[in-house]
């Protein structure tokens, strides 16, 4: 049996100290929202090497008096809380007393500190949980940390912690939501002497998502109130019109009493409120402030006190959508647009033509709807392979097809009474069928057939005895990733097409460190990007492929994407990201060809390595044997 051993006063402080500190940005957050606590109305922020080597944290708060000062680094020493009932009523950020004992005990800790009633201020150094200065020292009223070699007496920590400049972007990260929860406070980050962010304190939330998020989030905003009710619940903020919506959460900001949260009930009304309003899979901007009584939230069950618990979700629930539901409805959420004359006229014709043919949206786009039955005059149905043109009063009530997703349906009538409307039923259910991979090998390529286009989406090819059936956008999809990555690897040079005017481009801070660390590889794909001054970027060339794709939506979706990976170092899947969003130049469903189009876009898909799949894994062909189609007709038994 192993021996039960009490641990030592060191090993102890390190293990606290790994609930709370996790990374830089884990020890700003804490002595941030202790600055904030000290009544502090200026916070400036200072790191090197992405707080992993020097972290300064300077307040204009209330101070440390001289005598409290030890006292502050022990465990549990906290001057928010006196006991377990005070829990019930906090509204401070910080209450636990675990931060400055749990950073002291992994890092190298200055402390220079002054009340505004002492005529000198206090110096006391601490490493690794040890004591080494403690003295008086001249300093402003305020308080100044400076944590130095994160994690230096655990290496085996420190090997966990990321990069300079992405430990540095989690930091920014944090400060821009810092700020956006006090507006009241002048929040100033630098990182190795340049200046990220820099607000004035002057309580306007609507410039702080101007400085944070960019003008084309700030020009899009919705404003939002929901007046004090009976359960002491109040909001304010803003919400982004759809237009800005992104792929991920990642700017869905709320706070709850000026804390900064994560809450799975908020996510769902935010959400819930936007969904006749935002196609689905995307998540919309919001600022929102939330008022609550402290008696009302429990925010003592997380670690980093990132999450919390409500006493009535249902009521939190009620009052957050209803106020983004108020905020939404009956505002002109129409996309604003600037057409020349020949355009507009362009887009008329457009119109007119989308009026008159039924569109059957893309996969990803919209679930296609099941098939349904419906009524066919009670004369004997006729193949539709034999029907050239329909009879001039032929009419019937259009429908959306469903995808093909494995094999050819079977439909025949069903017999009925006489007196009764005879009705189409399918009578075979979809099965998945194998692929014959070796007749679309690369090196087994056979001549085939073109029989036509149906649905002007699929196309209909006889080779070896089977019948082929290819989705024409998932098929282009492939043929150009394809043949961008094949350009990429061969170091071709990209054709490009100027942009006259150039687009100029409005981004937050994290997008423009996210474009500036990926632009090489944007660079490879055709993209010609540069500096227009502060987060404003021109874009002079794009690739020639993507002339008619909106790529204004192209590189915001892509800077999403990447930002939602959290990490984006290795060019080669940054490469693979950008360019699958090739498929954007792809032809769309609902589409005629030309034969001659048809040909060339099938005979370079049957080049390919793997012309199964499009680079979303969905399926480009689906083949029917001539024995299936024979058994299907009942010539064989």
């Amino acid at each position: 049996m192993n021996k039960i051993n009490v641990l030592d006063r060191q090993t102890i402080n390190q293990i606290a100290a790994g609930e709370v500190v996790e990374r830089p940005a884990s020890v700003a957050k804490e002595l941030v929202e202790n600055a904030i606590d000290a009544g502090a109305s200026a916070v400036t922020v200072e790191v090197k090497e992405g707080g992993i080597s020097l972290l300064r944290v300077t307040d204009n708060g209330s101070g440390i008096e001289h005598e409290e000062i030890r006292t502050a680094f022990l465990r549990h020493a906290t001057s928010k809380i006196k006991s377990a009932m005070d829990l019930l009523t906090v509204g401070s950020l910080g209450f636990r007393g675990e931060a400055l004992s749990s950073i002291a005990a992994v890092a190298q800790v200055e402390l220079l500190t002054k009340t505004k009633e002492s005529f000198v201020g206090s110096r006391y150094v601490i490493e690794g949980g040890e004591e080494k200065t403690f003295e008086e020292a001249g300093c402003p009223q305020g308080t100044t940390f400076l944590v130095r070699n994160l994690f230096f007496n655990t290496p085996a920590r420190r090997k966990f912690l990321k990069t300079a400049m992405t430990e540095g972007g989690y930091i920014n990260e944090l400060m821009e939501r810092m700020a956006l929860s006090r507006p009241d406070i002048s929040f100033k980050y630098m990182s190795n002497g340049k200046v990220l962010l820099h607000t004035t304190g002057g309580n306007e939330l609507k410039d702080i998502i101007y400085h944070v998020f960019g003008r084309d989030v700030a020009m899009s905003l919705l404003p939002v109130d929901y007046p004090q009710d009976e359960k002491g619940i109040s909001i304010s903020g803003y919400i982004g019109k759809p237009l800005i919506a992104r792929g991920n959460r990642t700017q869905e900001n709320y706070f709850i009493n000026g804390r900064y949260i994560k809450c799975a009930i908020i996510s769902k009304a935010i959400e819930d409120a936007y969904k006749s309003f935002m196609m689905g899979h995307k998540y919309p901007f919001t600022a929102i402030h939330i008022r609550v009584p402290a008696e009302f939230v429990d925010v003592n069950v997380h670690p980093a006190k990132l999450e919390l618990r409500f006493a009535d979700n249902e009521a939190i629930y009620h009052a957050i959508y209803k106020t983004v539901h108020d905020a939404l409805s009956g505002k002109n959420l129409i996309v604003p647009v600037s057409l020349s004359e020949k355009e507009e006229k362009e887009a008329q014709k457009k119109q007119i033509l989308m009026q008159q043919k039924v569109s059957v949206p893309e996969p990803f786009e919209e679930k296609r709807k099941e098939i349904i039955c419906r009524e066919v005059p009670k004369t004997p149905p006729v193949p539709p392979v034999l029907v050239k043109e329909r009879p001039a009063d032929y009419t019937a009530e259009p429908q959306k097809q469903p995808q093909v997703k494995t094999s050819v349906q079977a439909v025949i009538p069903v017999k009925k009474e006489p007196e009764q409307t005879e009705k189409e039923e399918i009578v075979s259910k979809p099965q998945q069928m194998e692929l014959p991979v070796d007749l679309l090998a690369k090196d087994n390529k056979k001549e085939f057939r073109l029989i036509g286009q149906l649905f002007a989406t699929y196309w209909l090819i006889e080779m070896e005895q089977q019948l082929f059936i290819i989705d024409q956008h998932a098929a282009h999809e492939k043929v150009l990733f394809e043949r961008t990555m094949q350009k990429i690897k061969e170091k071709t040079e990209i054709i490009t097409q100027s942009l006259m005017p150039p687009m100029i481009l409005s981004l937050s801070m994290r997008e423009a460190d996210c474009l500036k660390q990926n632009l090489p590889a944007f660079e490879k794909l055709g993209f010609v990007i540069e500096e227009f001054g502060g987060l404003e970027y021109k874009v002079t060339e794009v690739p020639a492929d993507l002339v008619a794709v909106d790529s204004r939506e192209l590189l915001s979706e892509v800077l999403n994407t990447l930002l939602s990976e959290r990490e984006y170092k290795n060019a080669d899947l940054i490469l693979e990201k950008v360019a699958s969003l090739s498929c954007k130049a792809a032809v769309k469903g609902n589409h005629t060809m030309s034969e001659q189009e048809a040909k060339q876009l099938i005979s370079d898909m049957l080049t390919l390595d793997n012309p199964y799949h499009c680079p979303h894994g969905r399926p480009t062909t689906i083949s029917m044997s001539q024995y299936e189609l024979e058994r299907k007709f009942k010539r064989i038994v």
